[in-house]
């Protein structure tokens, strides 16, 4: 369990580093990303952006295993 959030605390602060970097990544403007106007109101549905955060986080998880 230490272990773990140990990690997760390295991978997020990479994250809040590289936040300039990450801010010019089109998530959420991906295609296949729903954007839906009713109203007055904006929803965003992000299918394939979540797709690739999943495969993305899948990867780190399949390399960490396997540093062991």
């Amino acid at each position: 369990m230490t272990r773990a959030l140990i990690i997760t605390g390295v991978i997020l602060i990479v994250a809040g580093t590289c936040r300039l970097w990450l801010k010019h990544f089109p998530l959420g403007r991906l295609p296949g990303d729903v954007i839906m106007h009713l109203g007055g109101y904006r929803f965003y549905i992000p299918v394939t952006s979540s797709i690739v955060i999943s495969l993305v986080l899948t990867v780190v998880v399949w390399l960490l295993k396997g540093w062991k």
